[in-house]
This record gives C-alpha cells, sequence and structure tokens, in this order.
C-alpha cells in the first residue's frame, strides 16, 4: 500500500475553498471558467534487466458512479459520507482512461513486458492487466488538506484468463499548497505512487530483479 506523507504547514486553506467554490457569499459569484488538469505523471521506476518476451494489454479501469467521470471529486470532513464535485475543475479526460495510459506508460517505461498495449493498438496480447477505480478524491478540510486514491487490479493470462494476480492499490498524497494547481500536483504524485506500486509487484511476479545489481 502506498502511504506518503510530504510534510506541510497549511494556513491557507481558506483560500482554497473560496478559489474552488467551497464557500458561498451574499453577493452573487463571479462567473468561473473551467479549468482542464492532466493526470500524466512521469514513471518512477527504471528499467532492471531484460524485458519478458510477452505483450501486455493494459484495459480501461471500470469505476463507479462520479469515479468515472472527468469532474474533480471531494468530500468535506462536516460531511464525509457526501460525495461532491467541483463545478469548473475537471481532468483532461475521464480518470480510469487516465490512470490506464499511467499504468500502461510505467510499466513501458520500467521494461518488465518486451510490448506493452492499449486497447487501441493492434496486437496479441500474452497478459491482461484490467480493473476498477474505487476512489481519486480531493480532502480539502481535512487537517492537513490531502488527496487520496484507490483501484483494484487483476492480471490475467489471455489465452485462458487464468488469475495471477489480484490486489488493491492505495495511497494518499497531501496537498503542498492552496491553489487548484497544488491539488492536481499533489494527485499526480499520488498517480505515479500507485503505478510504482504496480510495476514492483509486476516486477516481483514476473522474476525479475527488484534492484539493479
Amino acid at each position: 500500500m502506498v502511504s506518503i506523507r510530504n510534510r506541510v504547514r497549511l494556513s491557507t486553506l481558506p483560500v482554497l475553498i473560496l478559489i474552488m467554490g467551497l464557500a458561498g457569499c451574499g453577493s452573487p459569484a463571479p462567473i468561473m471558467q473551467d479549468r482542464f488538469y492532466s493526470l500524466t505523471p512521469p514513471a518512477m521506476e527504471a528499467p532492471i534487466g531484460s524485458p519478458m518476451p510477452a505483450s501486455l494489454l493494459v484495459n480501461d479501469l471500470a469505476a463507479r458512479g462520479f469515479a468515472g467521470g472527468r469532474q474533480i471529486i471531494f468530500r468535506t470532513e462536516a460531511a464525509p459520507l457526501l460525495v461532491q464535485r467541483y463545478d469548473n475543475l475537471l481532468w483532461a479526460e475521464p480518470v480510469p482512461r487516465a490512470l490506464s495510459r499511467n499504468l500502461a506508460d510505467a510499466i513501458g517505461a520500467a521494461r518488465i513486458f518486451e510490448f506493452v498495449l492499449l486497447p487501441a493498438d493492434r496486437g496479441r496480447a500474452d497478459y491482461l492487466l484490467g480493473g476498477e477505480v474505487d476512489r481519486f478524491e480531493h480532502l480539502p478540510t481535512a487537517v492537513p488538506p490531502r488527496v487520496v486514491g484507490a483501484f483494484t487490479l487483476a492480471l490475467v493470462r489471455a489465452d485462458d484468463r487464468r488469475s495471477l494476480l489480484h490486489r488493491r492499490y492505495s495511497g494518499e498524497v497531501e496537498v503542498q499548497g492552496a491553489t487548484p494547481e497544488a491539488m492536481a500536483d499533489a494527485f499526480n504524485q499520488l498517480a505515479a505512487l500507485l503505478a510504482a506500486d504496480v510495476v514492483r509487484d509486476l516486477r516481483t511476479w514476473s522474476g525479475r530483479p527488484a534492484k539493479a545489481p
């Protein structure tokens, strides 16, 4: 499980809440333009040794409810069971698709398999990787504010659908600032850490060395 805490003191949380539209006021609020953020973190795990002479297809992840959309989800301490969405803060593409691409990029960069494919690619896959996003949320009123995420993955053999690896990945990263950009950066760090955790599991499963000699 990934659990990363970047030590940071945030004294300007009310500013972030105001920017993101969590706080109301008596006068009409100004019209805010939509902001679209990319979820494209760099790969964290470098290649070690030679890849498996096989191909892996990374399918688009499934998701339930708001987790499958583009609006950024948040929860507050006052209403932890209420799932809410920012009106004008969105991802450039749906979260499940973005996380799938992140996984494919990270696995490809680590060179665990000789070929890493996406559903749009042509090619025969020896192994299939898929799963479901459980949550990918901002907690702006937590102390300290942070982002949290979790998904479940399963690796199966393509020819007989035999399950080879099944695990739930989760983690959190503290937000290092009081702006939407700081929140988006924390989400990207979280996505990178989760992908790195998946890479390490696949490397162990494949019998590849965990560290460079």
